[in-house]
């Protein structure tokens, strides 16, 4: 068996030109590739779809740092880019065991699917509101900027009870907060305003509590027990993070997806094929999120003729999983809306580790994808799918913008 320092590392680009490639390189590499990410930190990443699912509820990979090695002997600084998401703080996404169960069952309690579902009004309202806004001459909108971008940050607002005053200002740090080109010496300056922030809201919460998933929070408890303010905290900033990023995601890549394959668009404005599969294919397809950081081995672990050393890290790199061909067949890295999934795609994770927010996103791209093609199924890019730029984001499948042109008929003449 190979190591981490015997292996030859692929090297993630931090500008993320070439995401497909890039992918279909780590797949060639095996179920798990060695990798550098940006900054030179070199970690594991699984690539395929089998083995991904058996190391993310494998109890030698867990999520403290301080199993790390590079962490305990210092070589990994505290500006780093993505410190961030290696050290967020306690939540469900840094404890594991007991600890997580723990957290997960109080989460649980606040983000039930009964509150996930009373959002459906609120989120049909805001889509109309956003609709309404376009034009509708057939000039080119960036869709991401006045569509996909501001529904799922409204709705995350309007959930955790977060004044909608504060978003343009947690759009520039979460942009921060993702990307490998932040300067080192905003990094850390980021990470304290957004717990400042979230600091804020707790506190106004506990003295005036609402109808919203930050009061539910404070208010949940098992056996007496109740979150701490760090683990609201860190909890509202990973909620937040992780919610309306990949909902944005989501949408761009459905809207992307439909575009690049007019006669999967046709079975879904036929009614041939449904939204639900549009919103599957595109999680398998285009997994919002490219690769999640990080967990660490507490002992070496075989995968395939590899080890993971004991103290290395390991990410998951979803982007390559989604488009397995041993999970989903020979035609893993088509675009199908209808597809009969032999396999279902763990592009919201796995096992006890499963995003919770899953469902909302779920909820918002099924409300807002079908408004936008009833309003303007003519909607096509304007611009070739070679054009469109990924950000600088190693762990999200993001475009910088989505130049399209709102038609409301099929077959309409460009403008």
């Amino acid at each position: 068996m190979t190591t981490g320092t015997e292996a030859s590392r692929i090297a993630l680009d931090p500008f993320v030109t070439d995401l497909d490639a890039e992918s279909a390189a780590l797949r060639a590499a095996g179920p798990l590739a060695a990798v550098e990410l940006p900054g030179g930190v070199p970690v594991w990443a699984v690539t395929r779809h089998a083995e991904a699912k058996a190391l993310l509820t494998d109890p030698r990979l867990v999520k403290d740092i301080n199993v790390w090695g590079a962490w305990q002997r210092g070589e990994i600084p505290a500006d780093w880019p993505l410190i961030g998401l290696a050290n967020p703080g306690r939540s469900m996404l840094t404890v594991d065991g007991a600890d997580h169960r723990r957290l997960r069952t109080l989460v649980a309690q606040a983000l039930t699917p009964r509150r996930v579902e009373r959002m459906r009004g609120r989120i049909e309202k805001l889509t109309q509101d956003l609709l309404d806004a376009l034009p509708t001459d057939g000039s080119t909108v960036d869709l991401k900027a006045a569509f996909a971008y501001p529904l799922p940050m409204y709705v995350i607002a309007d959930l955790m009870g977060i004044e909608e005053a504060r978003l343009p200002r947690l759009k520039v740090l979460f942009e921060r907060f993702f990307s490998t080109q932040t300067p080192p010496h905003e990094v850390v300056a980021t990470l304290t305003e957004l717990a400042g922030i979230m600091t804020e809201a707790v506190a106004a919460k506990r003295a005036e509590p609402g109808d919203d998933l930050t009061s539910a929070l404070i208010l949940a408890s098992q056996d007496g027990d109740r979150l701490t303010d760090e683990e609201i905290v860190s909890t509202l900033q990973l909620m937040v993070a992780a919610g309306h990023e990949t909902t944005i995601s989501l949408i761009v890549n459905a809207v992307v997806g439909l575009s690049t394959h007019p006669d999967q668009r046709d079975l879904v404005l036929s009614g041939r094929a449904d939204w639900p599969a549009v919103i599957e294919e595109t999680l398998r397809h285009a997994t919002p999120t490219s690769h999640v950081l990080i967990r660490f081995a507490t002992e070496d672990v075989p995968v395939g003729d590899r080890v993971i050393p004991a103290g290395d890290a390991l990410i998951v790199s979803y982007g390559a999983i989604g488009r397995d061909e041993q999970a989903h067949g020979p035609t893993a890295g088509e675009f199908d809306i209808t597809r009969e999934p032999s396999t279902r795609h763990i592009s919201f994770g796995h096992g006890p580790h499963v995003c919770p927010g899953a469902a909302l996103s779920r909820l918002e791209a099924g409300v807002a994808l079908p408004a936008l093609y009833a309003r303007f199924p003519g909607l096509d890019l304007a611009v070739p799918a070679t054009e469109l730029r990924n950000k600088p984001v190693v762990t999200q499948n993001d475009l910088f913008e989505l130049p399209v042109r709102l038609r409301p008929q099929p077959g309409a003449e460009r403008a």
